[in-house]
C-alpha cells in the first residue's frame, strides 16, 4: 500500500470558515495511478498536499508507505519517497536543466559531481524526456514544455515511490501536454512508481487507473 486516506478533512476558520475537504478515504497501491479531477477552486491542490505532507489535515488519518503522515514523516523522508511535479515548474531559472534535476540529491545531501551515481541517474532522466542536447542550457531559455519536462525528470530523480503532479499539462498547449502525460504514465509502467495527478484533462485522467471527482469537499470514484 503507497496510500492509506481516512476520512481526511481540511477547514480553514479565518476570514470565515470553510471546509474544503469532507471525509477524503482511498487507497493508492504501488504501481498504480490515479487522477482527481473536479471544478477550479474546489481543494484538489489543498488535497495534493496534504497527501504531500506540505499542509496537514484538519483530522483524519494519512499513511504514506506504512508511514503515519503527522508523527512518522520528515523533510528527509518526503525528499526521498516523494516526487512532485507542479503547473508552475519551480524550476531555478537561472541553472542548467542538469542542477535542477540534480537539485532533490543535493538536498538529500547526495554525492552529485560528474560521474557520480545521482549524476548519471538524472542525465539518464534527461534522456528519458528527450532534453540531452539541453542539459548544460540555462532553464530560462527553455520552453515551457521544455520546462515541464526538465520538472518530471527533477521529480524521478531520487527514484520516488509517489510521483504528485498538480495540474502538469495547464499551462501547455495540446502537443506538449499529450507528451507530459505520455512521460508520467510511463514512470509509472517503467519503473513500478505511483502517480496521483489533479487535472483537468480528460485525456490524462483517461491514462489513469483510477479517476476519483473532488465536488463540494468530497471525493468520489468515477
Amino acid at each position: 500500500m503507497i496510500v492509506k486516506a481516512h476520512s481526511l478533512s481540511k477547514l480553514y476558520k479565518t476570514p470565515s470558515k470553510l471546509e474544503i475537504l469532507k471525509g477524503v478515504t482511498f487507497t493508492l497501491q504501488k504501481g498504480q495511478s490515479m487522477a482527481i479531477i473536479g471544478p477550479s477552486g474546489v481543494g484538489k491542490s489543498t488535497l495534493l498536499h496534504i497527501l504531500g505532507t506540505l499542509e496537514t489535515p484538519s483530522s483524519g488519518t494519512l499513511e504514506i508507505l506504512g508511514k503515519n503522515s503527522l508523527t512518522e514523516w520528515s523533510p528527509a523522508l518526503r525528499n526521498q519517497h516523494l516526487g512532485f511535479v507542479f503547473q508552475n515548474f519551480n524550476l531555478l531559472e537561472e541553472s542548467s536543466a542538469l542542477e535542477n534535476v540534480l537539485m532533490p540529491a543535493r538536498i538529500g545531501r547526495r554525492k552529485s559531481s560528474q560521474g557520480s551515481d545521482a549524476c548519471d541517474h538524472a542525465e539518464q532522466m534527461l534522456d528519458r524526456v528527450g532534453l540531452t542536447p539541453h542539459k548544460n542550457q540555462q532553464v530560462k531559455s527553455l520552453s515551457g514544455g521544455e520546462k515541464q519536462r526538465v520538472a518530471i525528470a527533477r521529480a524521478l530523480c531520487n527514484q520516488p515511490d509517489l510521483i504528485l503532479a498538480d495540474e502538469p499539462s495547464g499551462n501547455l498547449d495540446q502537443e506538449n501536454g499529450q507528451l507530459v502525460h505520455q512521460l508520467l504514465i510511463s514512470a509509472v509502467r517503467d519503473f513500478g512508481q505511483s502517480l496521483i495527478v489533479v487535472t483537468h484533462s480528460t485525456r490524462l485522467a483517461k491514462l489513469c487507473d483510477q479517476v476519483y471527482l473532488l465536488k463540494e469537499g468530497i471525493l468520489t470514484s468515477i
